[in-house]
């Protein structure tokens, strides 16, 4: 039996939260989740956020089926980000305070041994496995092009002054573009997603250790103490699938 536990804080830093997630199950052996993280001036990120998070929710609960395969999980969740876009697009080319709102996006549905993901933007899911950390997704973003290409290394990622502006987003243009991704979902390992308020702040290395630590709902209030003692500048979210 799988166990969804989730979490969101503010930080220490700003005054408000600009992230959003769901989660749910369909039965015992599936369940799914969605994390924001929501950019904008005024309330523009927290509105791109919650209305992604609502309307993949809803999408996702009304039209998932039990026997479904790869492919209809796959396209079930790029109509569902497909809706999220264009609510949130014409909502803020109708109101000119919401101009250029936008929502990074990690949904997936994990389905007994599988994890089926969606994504767009920086925030990440990832699996720990006993002593391993794994990046499932890859962040859209200009550092992360940088070093793919090879002209800055990971570790001057961390600190450059362009680590936050991502390439992709929810809601900022007509069409989205988007990163779908398979894995194999281990017995006795955690799937995690969470925002860039988390992993902006904690090493993997330091993930593990908290993961060795706790578990469940403690592993999420341990993770999110810790990230608002390291300097808690963002908005955190963490949600954690035990399988």
């Amino acid at each position: 039996m799988m166990q969804v536990f989730s979490k969101s804080d503010t930080g220490i830093v700003r005054k408000q939260n600009q992230d959003s997630c769901k989660t749910g199950e369909f039965d015992e052996k599936t369940v799914w989740a969605v994390v924001c993280d929501g950019m904008g001036g005024a309330n523009g990120g927290s509105i791109a956020s919650a209305t992604a998070v609502d309307e993949i929710a809803q999408y996702i609960s009304e039209n998932y089926e039990l026997d479904f395969d790869e492919d209809r999980i796959k396209q079930l969740l790029a109509d569902a980000a497909t809706v999220a876009n264009n609510a949130i697009y014409m909502e803020s080319v109708s109101c000119h305070e919401l101009s250029g709102m936008g929502t990074t996006l990690v949904a997936a549905i994990v389905k007994e041994n599988k994890l089926y993901i969606i994504h767009a933007g920086d925030s990440r899911a990832c699996l720990i496995d006993g002593e391993s950390f794994v990046q499932l997704t890859q962040d859209h973003s200009i550092v992360q092009e940088m070093v793919d290409m090879g002209k800055i290394t990971p570790e001057e990622a961390k600190n450059h002054p362009k680590k936050n502006i991502i390439t992709r987003a929810l809601g900022v243009e007509p069409r989205i573009r988007l990163d779908f991704t398979v894995s194999d979902f281990p017995k006795n390992s955690i799937f995690m997603i969470c925002t860039d308020g988390l992993t902006n702040y904690l090493s993997p290395e330091r993930i593990v250790e908290l993961y060795k630590k706790f578990n469940g709902e403690a592993l999420t209030e341990a993770l999110i103490a810790e990230a608002n003692e390291q300097g808690g500048g963002d908005n955190i979210t963490v949600v954690i699938i035990n399988r």
